[in-house]
C-alpha cells in the first residue's frame, strides 16, 4: 500500500511510512479506509501537505505517546497549517522486537540499529542482554531492519515493530524488548472536512491556544476558562511560537464535545481573551471512555442561565 496510478482524492489516505510502520498499524484500524489507496509519505509535513492540497482526504499522523509525551513535529505543523481538523484519534500498544538476517543469532551481535526514540524505549532491555553494544541511529522503525540489508551495512541487528517479517526477510532474536509494556502511542486523522462527528458522550476537544500577554497569571486566567466550567484536560503542553525568546502556545485536549454546553462556554471566554485560538476539532475518544463531570456543568444548567439573562434583558417578569 504505497505510492501507485494517481486515484481521485476520496480514495486516498497518507500515512508516515514505509509499509510497517505503527502509524499504518493505526490507519488499519479506520473502517473507511479499508479497500482505499494509502499513499506512504516520508514526515509529517507532507502527510499534511497532502490533505491541503487534496490529494489526500485524510493523513494519520502521530500527536502522543505515554512515555516521550506530544509529538512536537505534529503539534507544531497542527499549529501552523490552516484549513485543518482532527476527525477522529487511534491508540496503537507500542513494543519492539530485535531482528537480523538470517542466520544472525543473539551471541552475534554487537552493533544495533535503531531509531532514536524507539532505542530510548528498549534501551533498559538492550542493555541487559547487549551490554557492549554499539548504537546506529535510524531514519524510521522500519528503515532500521531495512537498511541491514544495505552492502555497507555495520549493524547485525535492529530494533523493529513486531510486523517487520511480513515486509522483511528478517529473524526475531527477542520479542517485546521495550522497557514499558504499557507504552501507547496515540495517532490521529486529520482532514479539511468541517463537518464535526455527532457527540457520543465519550468525545474529545482538541485546541490551540495563545496567551494574550507574557505577564503573571495569563496562564492561570487561561486555565479558569476550563476549571470555572467544568472541563478537565487530558493534555496540555507548551510549544514555542517562535517569534520571540520567550512567547509560547499551547496545545490542550479537553474533555467533551464543542457541541457540550460546557465546552461551548468554555471556548467563548478563551476566544474573548486569547488573540490566537485554533480550533482543531472534537470527535469521539479512542478508549471510548465515557465523560463524566458534575452535574451542576449539566447542559441545562447554562441553558437556564442564559435564558434567565434573555428574560432580564427583554424585561419578562420573574
Amino acid at each position: 500500500m504505497t505510492d501507485a496510478a494517481p486515484t481521485p482524492p476520496d480514495e486516498t489516505y497518507s500515512y508516515l511510512g514505509p509499509a510497517g510502520t505503527f502509524t499504518e498499524a493505526a490507519l488499519k484500524q479506520v473502517p473507511e479506509a479499508a479497500g482505499k489507496t494509502w499513499r506512504s509519505v516520508n514526515n509529517v509535513g507532507e502527510a499534511l501537505s497532502d490533505v491541503t492540497s487534496g490529494r489526500s482526504v485524510a493523513a494519520m499522523i502521530a500527536i502522543e505517546n505515554s512515555i516521550e509525551g506530544g509529538v512536537s513535529a505534529t503539534q507544531d505543523a497542527l499549529a501552523t497549517v490552516p484549513g485543518l481538523r482532527i476527525v477522529g484519534e487511534v491508540l496503537v500498544p507500542v513494543n519492539f522486537v530485535l531482528v537480523a538476517r538470517p542466520g544472525t543469532t543473539l551471541a552475534d551481535v554487537r552493533t544495533v540499529n535503531a531509531h532514536p526514540v524507539a532505542y530510548a524505549q528498549s534501551r533498559g532491555w538492550l542493555e541487559r542482554h547487549l551490554p557492549e553494544h554499539g548504537h546506529i541511529p535510524a531514519s524510521s522503525n522500519v528503515q532500521s531492519a531495512a537498511s541491514l540489508f544495505d552492502a555497507d551495512s555495520a549493524a547485525d541487528a535492529a530494533v523493529a515493530p513486531p510486523g517487520i517479517t511480513e515486509h522483511h526477510d528478517v529473524v526475531v532474536l527477542a520479542r517485546d524488548i521495550g522497557d514499558n509494556p504499557n507504552a501507547v502511542t496515540r495517532f490521529v486523522l486529520v482532514s479539511r472536512s468541517r463537518a464535526l462527528p455527532e457527540p457520543t458522550g465519550a468525545d474529545k476537544t482538541s485546541l490551540i491556544v495563545e496567551l494574550p500577554s507574557d505577564e503573571s497569571g495569563a496562564l492561570m486566567a487561561m486555565l479558569e476558562q476550563f476549571s470555572t466550567r467544568g472541563v478537565n484536560l487530558s493534555l496540555l503542553e507548551s510549544r514555542p511560537i517562535g517569534d520571540a525568546l520567550g512567547r509560547y502556545r499551547f496545545v490542550v485536549d479537553l474533555d467533551g464535545h464543542v457541541a457540550d454546553e460546557r465546552v461551548a462556554d468554555a471556548l467563548l471566554g478563551l476566544r474573548r481573551t486569547s488573540p490566537n485560538v485554533i480550533f482543531l476539532g472534537s470527535y469521539p475518544r479512542a478508549d471510548q471512555r465515557e465523560i463524566e463531570y458534575h452535574a451542576k456543568y449539566d447542559d441545562e444548567i447554562f441553558i437556564e442561565a442564559r435564558d434567565w439573562l434573555r428574560g432580564l434583558l427583554s424585561g419578562e417578569p420573574d
